[in-house]
C-alpha cells in the first residue's frame, strides 16, 4: 500500500528533528484560488509534522512587484488562516546573499558572460540543425547551445567594457562535474516517488544573473532556501524540472539538499491553469463577493 502524505511526512521527521518549510509568492498581482491552494499545502505540509512555515516574499523583479500587491499578498493570506514568523524574508533586502553566491561560482571557473539575445540564440540553435519544435517541446524551452563559453577572455572584456548587455550563464557541464566531486552523485527526495537523480544538463547553461539584475529565480531561491533553513519544499508540478538545477546548485554550495513534495495544479472550467490575469478568481474578490474560507476550500477541492 502506498503511503500517505502524512505517513511521508512522519517519515521525512525521522530524518530531521523539525520539518521547516515555506510559501513564497511574488507580489506582481493579487493571489488566486492556486496560490490559495498552494499556501494551503505548505501549510498543512508544516502541521502535520509540527514544523515551522515561513513566509518569504520573492520580489526581485522589481519592474513587476510592488507594494500594494505585498500588502494584498499578507491580507489574503491571514483571511486563509495562515500564520508565520516574523520578520518575513523579502528577497530585494538580501542581494548581497545572492552576489556573494555568485562570486563563488565565479572563483569555482563556473560563470561566464554570454552576449547572445534571443533571436541569435534561435538562429544558432537553427544552424546546427537542431529543429525548433524539438528545442521547445517542454517547458523548459530551448537549450543554449554555449556560444560564448568558447569565447576568448579578450573578447568577453571588450565587450563588456563597451557596454553591451548580458547574461551570466552557469557553465553545466563544468558544473555537475565539480558538483559530483563534491557529492558523488546529484540526488533528492520526493516525498511521494522516492529518490529521484538529478539531471541539470537538460537545461542547458542557464542564466542565474543579469548585467543590470543581480540574481535569477535559480540562484535567489536556492540561497533563500539554505538562510531560511528549508528542508522541505512544497511546490507546484509545474516547477518539478527546477528542481534538477536547484539540486545542482545546492551542491555547489555546499548547501544541504531539502526533501520535496509536489502538488496537483488547479486549472479552469477549459483545463487553463490559474493565472493573475483571471481577476474574477482571486482571494480579493472573492472576500468582496463574501466568499468564506470554507467556500474556497470547496472551490479548490480541498480535502
Amino acid at each position: 500500500m502506498r503511503p500517505s502524505p502524512k505517513q511521508n511526512i512522519n517519515r521525512a521527521m525521522s530524518k530531521k528533528s523539525v520539518i521547516v518549510t515555506r510559501f513564497a509568492p511574488s507580489p506582481t498581482g493579487h493571489l488566486h484560488l492556486g496560490h490559495a491552494y498552494s499556501a494551503l499545502f505548505a501549510q498543512r505540509s508544516a502541521q502535520e509534522s509540527g514544523g515551522r512555515l515561513l513566509l518569504r516574499i520573492e520580489d526581485i523583479d522589481q519592474t513587476r512587484c510592488l507594494p500594494a500587491y505585498e500588502a494584498a499578498v499578507l491580507n489574503d493570506l491571514a483571511w486563509l488562516g495562515l500564520t508565520w514568523e516574523k520578520p518575513v524574508r523579502r528577497q530585494s533586502d538580501h542581494m548581497a546573499d545572492y552576489q556573494a553566491a555568485l562570486i563563488k561560482l565565479d572563483e569555482m571557473g563556473l560563470i561566464y558572460p554570454c552576449f547572445c539575445s534571443r533571436k541569435e540564440i534561435h538562429a544558432e540553435i537553427m544552424r546546427i540543425n537542431e529543429a525548433p519544435h524539438d528545442a521547445t517541446a517542454d517547458k523548459r524551452g530551448p537549450v543554449y547551445p554555449g556560444t560564448c563559453r568558447r569565447l576568448y577572455q579578450d573578447d568577453r572584456n571588450m565587450r563588456i567594457a563597451a557596454g553591451d548587455p548580458y547574461a551570466l550563464r552557469l557553465n553545466m557541464q563544468k558544473a555537475i562535474y565539480l558538483a559530483e566531486q563534491k557529492r558523488k552523485h546529484l540526488t533528492w527526495v520526493d516525498l511521494d516517488r522516492g529518490g529521484q537523480r538529478a539531471t541539470p544538463e537538460v537545461f542547458g547553461d542557464v542564466v542565474l544573473a543579469r548585467k543590470d539584475e543581480p540574481t535569477s529565480y535559480h540562484l535567489s531561491v536556492t540561497v533563500d532556501d539554505a538562510v531560511q533553513g528549508i528542508n522541505l519544499i512544497t511546490r507546484g508540478e509545474d516547477l518539478r524540472d527546477v528542481t534538477h538545477v536547484h539540486c545542482l546548485l545546492q551542491a555547489l554550495l555546499d548547501f544541504d539538499t531539502p526533501d520535496y513534495r509536489f502538488h496537483r495544479l488547479l486549472t479552469d472550467s477549459e483545463g487553463k491553469r490559474f493565472a493573475k490575469r483571471d481577476k474574477s478568481l482571486t482571494l480579493q474578490t472573492l472576500r468582496g463577493e463574501g466568499k468564506t474560507l470554507a467556500d474556497v476550500k470547496a472551490l479548490v477541492k480541498w480535502a
